[in-house]
């Protein structure tokens, strides 16, 4: 088993690839400051709203949690119920798993530190983490761990396990659920394999990536990734139910729970520990501190608008995805979404079994200020691997931005 995309990284808005956006390469990427000036924001659409929520819970899902807002209106709901034992109604502001948005929030405190002068997106992984990639790895950048074109392979776990055990999918993981995983050793199992690509030259959606990342935050600060991401951005922006919880398997406080269906079983998986995400996926958040935090990440709040410019730049086109040749779409943190109507969304999806999430926005024509309009969903996926899900996901994102 491969830790790829985290459970459904790839939902509805994985349409996106990253470049090397270092500044030597930010010259020629792509950006979005073109298109931005050219959107309208339509007045939101709360009846629309409520049926791309509405029927929860069923075949597919529990609840549903959204929040739009910016400038042009806001608008929140909710659908289905907290757990299926008692049917309780979803709770107020209630908390989920938010899997790989956690990202955004990494490349955040990087992109901090960057400004700082404590890191270097040019300098490389082998020069501030001296005998952790082999001997044999081409030079990483710091700004290729951000965009995914680092060419590291993904963690293979099954090169971990005695002899005759598999990693077959959710059965293998479940049984380990609690497991306590380092990034030391989840770095060791991707690095026995060779490179994907020559750096730079490719763009590959990795959770590797954004756990050396985690690395490197520890490195430079000499503290830990949770306390930097408390006192860097949780703290500053009031988001007090937001939380990376390291090993504590437990949801705590009003949340939603999350199932997953196998063999005409539901299994309840809300408590389960994930340090095996790590920096690359642990946070525990709600749709009201979501929002907050896309707002502030739009407005310029949080990183500086040097920096900034790179979670809105995505690769030149000569740089393709890995293995299909699309053009790449990731940014430093964020992922671009061409909707219909040429309206450009920058965001990020999440996916644990059980949770599914998303934050998206549109850039202010000018840059930082004000998002004309956000996102924030959480949805309860039985199947979160169902490619069932994507056209309700997809149906929310469209609402809100169309």
């Amino acid at each position: 088993m491969r830790i790829r995309r985290t459970a459904l990284a790839g939902l509805a808005l994985a349409v996106i690839t990253a470049g090397t956006a270092t500044p030597a390469t930010a010259r020629t990427a792509r950006t979005a400051s073109a298109v931005t000036a050219r959107q309208a924001v339509p007045p939101v659409n709360p009846d629309a709203l409520r049926r791309a929520i509405a029927g929860l819970p069923d075949a597919e899902g529990t609840a549903a949690q959204v929040r739009v807002g910016g400038s042009g209106g806001s608008w929140q709901g909710v659908s289905g119920v907290r757990d299926l034992r008692s049917r309780r109604p979803v709770p107020a502001n209630a908390r989920f798993r938010a899997g790989s948005v956690t990202k955004v929030f990494t490349a955040a405190v990087v992109l901090q530190l960057v400004a700082e002068g404590e890191l270097h997106l040019d300098r490389t992984v082998q020069y501030y983490l001296p005998g952790l990639l082999p001997e044999n790895y081409r030079p990483v950048t710091v700004g290729q761990l951000l965009n995914h074109t680092s060419g590291l392979p993904p963690a293979d776990l099954a090169k971990g396990l005695p002899a005759g055990e598999t990693a077959d999918g959710f059965t293998w993981i479940y049984k380990r659920r609690f497991e306590h995983w380092t990034p030391e050793r989840i770095v060791a199992l991707a690095t026995q394999d060779k490179m994907e690509f020559e750096p730079g030259t490719a763009q590959h959606y990795l959770n590797i990536n954004y756990t050396v990342a985690g690395m490197l935050i520890e490195k430079i600060t000499g503290s830990s990734y949770e306390r930097q991401v408390r006192e860097r951005i949780l703290r500053p922006l009031g988001l007090r139910d937001t939380f990376l919880p390291t090993d504590d398997p437990f949801l705590h406080g009003p949340h939603t729970n999350g199932y997953q269906v196998l063999d005409g079983r539901t299994i309840d998986v809300t408590v389960w520990g994930h340090s095996i995400e790590w920096a690359a996926g642990n946070l525990v958040s709600t749709t009201a501190d979501l929002e907050r935090f896309t707002t502030a990440l739009f407005r310029g709040d949080v990183v500086p608008a040097p920096q900034l410019e790179l979670m809105f730049t995505v690769p030149p086109k000569e740089v393709r995805m890995y293995g299909d040749a699309k053009e790449a779409t990731y940014s430093m943190g964020l992922t671009r979404v061409d909707l219909p109507g040429g309206i450009v969304l920058w965001g990020k999806t999440g996916g644990r079994y059980g949770y599914l999430t998303g934050i998206g926005g549109l850039r202010n024509p000018a840059g930082a200020g004000e998002p004309p309009r956000t996102l924030v969903y959480s949805y309860n996926s039985v199947d979160a691997k169902s490619e069932s899900v994507k056209p309700r996901m997809m149906d929310i994102i469209i609402t809100a931005f169309s």
